[in-house]
């Protein structure tokens, strides 16, 4: 007898809660930050430690870029007095690398600038539109018994102010017919205004200088501070009123002022100031120059030269800050998740993908990197505002330093952080949480 056959009821699948809603934690960014910033917190001294290479190396960095943009104004600003068509005739200058022999050399060499060689350049020269000479001492000043010390006096010829770009806030320059006659009349710098002439009209006044008596004829604009020093602490008097009261001491430096015709002949100009000067001292065609001319295009190749130089031995004294700084994070990291490898197996079993553990770590990581290069930005603008208030260097901080010091120090987390997540991610579940 066959048995009838044998029916199945299919059952109806059975929910588990813990199936219809199952932990998938992903770890976000704040939550990770979190954890970063309650680990600083439980372990001071171990985070300092961890972040001091990533500190250090923002700060170098910020603090340099911060030199760097300081002495670029400062050159800005020395290139905008000159201007893109002017240059300059002086005894000795170094515009390069340093050479003490060949320095030697030039004083023992190079004579002085002479008035004479200043008018027989102005009188021969066609491819500039003015030339002045100019020289300066340091002279005590005094007004109605009120005594500046130390205070810049400059000689110059009528043409330096036009040239230099020197501009009047009151009254005017000394004139040609001035300084041929040898006037007793000055123009002054806003600090020498404020010092004796603050509630009083300046011009017209009688100012003692080195006992000798000048007339104030005008008042210069403000240019303000470079390197700590004022640039508005001055006198300038007509340059052959200088020599009647010092002599003509051909061992005080003197210097040409000259601005080419057209800006687009400058180096034609110098060369014919330099063949002008050549054949004024009778120097022979193989003769190394006795004198030094130099523009803005010079000025700026050099600067630009240094601080290129400057700017990538920072950039090589950080990277080992970086490097140093992104392997004691790496050790720390890899320090936490043997710490956390009990926590690891619980998130995973709840659920967590591996991409959840490593972009955990990854942030973490990040997050303390982030942390020392926003200390190590703080460390630099204090230390740039203390060197800018009592060292005469300028130093002024770009905002592309700080992004580049924050940016750099995160990447480096997240670059040394890597192998640390890997390693997070690729726990056993199970091995995990059998562990201590």
């Amino acid at each position: 007898m066959n048995a009838p056959p044998i029916q199945t009821i299919d059952a109806p699948p059975v929910s588990h809660p813990t199936a219809k809603h199952s932990y998938r934690p992903t770890a976000s960014f704040w939550e990770s930050a979190r954890i970063a910033l309650d680990s600083l917190r439980k372990s001071k001294l171990r985070s300092f430690l961890t972040l001091l290479g990533i500190i250090l190396a923002t700060t170098t960095l910020i603090v340099v870029l911060s030199f760097v943009n300081g002495m670029n104004l400062y050159i800005a600003n020395k290139l905008s007095d000159m201007g893109s068509d002017g240059f300059r005739v002086v005894r000795i200058a170094f515009i390069g690398d340093w050479d003490p022999k060949k320095y030697i050399e030039m004083e023992r060499r190079n004579p002085q600038i002479h008035p004479d060689e200043y008018e027989f350049i102005r009188d021969h020269a066609h491819l500039i539109s003015a030339i002045g000479m100019e020289t300066s001492r340091n002279v005590t000043i005094s007004y109605k018994g009120t005594t500046m010390q130390q205070v810049e006096l400059d000689g110059m010829t009528a043409e330096i102010p036009a040239i230099s770009n020197i501009e009047m806030a009151l009254g005017r320059t000394p004139t040609e017919t001035e300084v041929r006659r040898h006037a007793p009349v000055a123009f002054i710098g806003e600090d020498v205004n404020q010092k004796f002439f603050a509630d009083v009209d300046p011009l017209g006044k009688y100012l003692l200088v080195d006992g000798v008596q000048y007339q104030v004829i005008g008042v210069a604009k403000a240019k303000g501070s470079v390197f700590g020093q004022s640039q508005d602490s001055f006198v300038s008097v007509p340059i052959y009123s200088y020599f009647k009261t010092y002599g003509l001491n051909l061992h005080t430096d003197m210097a040409l002022f000259a601005k080419a015709a057209d800006s687009k002949q400058l180096e034609e100009a110098k060369d014919e100031v330099r063949t002008l000067l050549r054949a004024y001292r009778h120097l022979k065609p193989k003769d190394d120059d006795t004198f030094t001319i130099f523009g803005s295009d010079t000025l700026s190749n050099a600067w630009q030269n240094l601080t290129g130089a400057i700017t990538g031995m920072a950039f090589a004294v950080v990277s080992v800050f970086l490097v140093v700084g992104g392997i004691v994070i790496m050790n720390i990291m890899l320090a936490v998740v043997t710490e956390r490898t009990r926590e690891i197996g619980i998130r995973k079993s709840l659920g967590a993908r591996r991409s959840d553990i490593q972009n955990q770590f990854l942030v973490e990581s990040a997050v303390l990197s982030m942390i020392g290069g926003l200390i190590g930005v703080t460390v630099a603008f204090l230390a740039t505002v203390l060197v800018r208030n009592v060292t005469p260097l300028p130093m002024e901080m770009p905002l592309v330093a700080v992004a580049l010091g924050v940016g750099l120090s995160t990447s480096v987390g997240l670059f040394f952080g890597i192998y640390p997540a890997r390693q997070a991610a690729k726990l056993d579940p199970i091995v995990a949480l059998q562990s201590d």
